[in-house]
């Protein structure tokens, strides 16, 4: 497909308003949507950009050259501009684009984006798909029907209805490479072991393992193989028009992401509209509310480790995969959030869904998405408190998912664990807490390398039973007085006072602290 095929699309009205013949000939890679500024590093070279000029504002004389030049420099092929916002395409955006050699076209205040992503991606994938091989088993009828109901709109499992209705094959399931299911003729019947029946690629296979569609054939039968060998094929515009979706959902996350990364004040209204997130009306649902009618947000955040637990955090993992296993997870919740990576590649996710909802849904679809994982790494993932739609609770929230993710012994954290002083020390790096550890009781370890009585086992066993002489002595099998002797000695080589609560805490602390050997 190149840029100047949008203007034979005669249902859509899109108009040229600046570009030549040769720009006009360029190739479409895909398309994407975006109100900010400065969007370029959110986009691909060769994609489509569609904005509803929402960023333009007439008094800002250099911000239609600002966009334009964000655009050149991440090398799309055409800008889209729709008109529902200010009623025509603003003289100062076709100049930038002409001085940037961008071409640009009008879009109709009553054509809705989502109808130009849907044909784009038609065209992109429809086309070729339609002239393989595989799909020319599937007749010119049924091939029409499928790609009218396709054109329309229509939700995939009654494109998938029809097409299995009038093919006569087995009942079939969309699925996601991460299981999820999509779209079912009936209930699917589970893969026998050793089949290694995971379906068949329809369209887009070359983003994350945790990225793609399979058509799934609850029974193989040879003689259909050929007929479903082309429906996965002509089944890919609804795969691409859902990967591009997803791909859209991703960037408006991480434009939310961002704009928490900074300290300061953020207005959020915009990138919590964009995520889907935005407070509307009051309270409806029986989620957790805040008291101005909007919805708190749950915080998560994940990341992709290489080698054990507690091995290299990152490696050569693409910072995008946990936030696409973040997407795929939470997706059944039927719930609104968002997820994506923030500037510095930390993937996370906003859930409009209770605490103890998040945290089940994200154990339970885990063990699916590690299968995807190869080599060493593994998936972790924290889950951090319900949090008001506002820049400082929210940042707050997302600082608990990252320390539950930084100090869990287990692949999902929830704030719940948050609940004791062992919990707490958790998140903190194994280096500090060894050094406090060596701080307060190393006069304790070097007097029990020595001799052949364990003070620290007899400070962990008297803060046990809360400092009680007799429960410890006879937890230790020794004399009461043999307590009161090793306490005064401990103390003494402490410096603590084991009569203050304060100096208890530490030293239970310090305990707390141990190196794992």
């Amino acid at each position: 497909m190149i840029v100047g095929d949008l203007l034979d699309l005669d249902d859509l009205a899109i108009r040229l308003a600046w570009g030549t013949p040769e720009l006009l000939a360029r190739q479409v890679a895909g398309i994407s949507s975006t109100d900010l500024q400065d969007p370029a590093r959110y986009l691909q070279p060769g994609e489509l950009v569609l904005t509803g000029l929402v960023w333009w504002q007439p008094a800002d004389g250099s911000g239609a050259l600002r966009f334009a030049t964000a655009l050149r420099s991440a090398g799309v092929a055409a800008l889209l501009a729709g008109e529902g916002t200010h009623g025509s395409v603003p003289d100062s955006l076709v100049d930038a684009c002409r001085t940037h050699g961008i071409p640009l076209l009008a879009v109709p205040a009553g054509v809705s984006f989502r109808a130009v992503t849907d044909r784009v991606y038609l065209r992109l994938w429809g086309d070729l798909r339609a002239g393989a091989q595989d799909a020319a088993a599937i007749p010119d009828t049924v091939r029409r029907e499928l790609a009218e109901l396709m054109h329309a709109g229509t939700a995939p499992g009654e494109v998938l209805a029809h097409a299995v209705g009038r093919l006569g094959v087995p009942d079939c399931s969309l699925v996601t490479v991460g299981g999820r299911q999509v779209a079912t003729t009936a209930v699917p019947v589970p893969p026998a072991a050793g089949r290694g029946d995971g379906g068949l690629a329809v369209g887009p296979q070359d983003g994350s393992p945790f990225d793609g569609w399979r058509l799934r054939p609850h029974l193989r039968e040879a003689s259909a193989e050929p007929l479903l060998q082309g429906l996965a094929e002509l089944l890919a515009p609804l795969a691409a028009r859902a990967h591009a979706e997803a791909a859209t959902r991703r960037r408006a996350g991480g434009q939310l992401l961002a704009a928490l990364a900074g300290d300061g004040p953020a207005d959020l209204a915009e990138p919590l509209a964009a995520c889907g997130l935005a407070p509307v009306g009051p309270p409806t649902g029986p989620g957790p509310q805040t008291g101005t009618g909007a919805q708190a947000l749950v915080a998560v955040a994940a990341r992709i480790d290489h080698g054990p637990a507690g091995g290299v955090r990152g490696d050569d993992t693409p910072a995008g995969w946990a936030a696409h296993a973040l997407a795929e997870a939470l997706d059944p919740l039927a719930a609104p959030y968002t997820a994506g990576t923030d500037p510095a590649g930390r993937a996370a996710a906003l859930v409009a869904a209770p605490t103890e909802a998040v945290a089940e849904r994200l154990r339970k679809a885990r063990p699916a998405l590690q299968t995807r994982l190869t080599g060493r790494r593994t998936l972790r993932i924290g889950v951090g408190p319900a949090a008001p739609p506002a820049a400082e609770p929210l940042r707050a929230a997302l600082v608990q998912a990252r320390y539950l993710l930084d100090g869990s012994a287990g692949p999902v954290a929830s704030t719940a664990e948050l609940d004791s002083l062992a919990g707490l020390l958790r998140g903190i790096p194994p280096e500090v807490t060894a050094a406090f550890h060596a701080r307060l009781l190393a006069p304790l370890t070097a007097h029990d390398r020595e001799n052949g009585v364990s003070l620290l086992g007899t400070l962990a066993v008297f803060l046990d039973h809360d400092g009680s002489w007799s429960r410890t002595a006879e937890s230790l099998h020794i004399h009461v007085n043999t307590v009161h002797y090793r306490i005064r000695r401990i103390e003494e080589l402490t410096g603590r006072n084991l009569a203050r609560l304060q100096d208890r805490l530490d030293l239970r602390t310090a305990l707390l602290c141990t190196p794992a050997r």
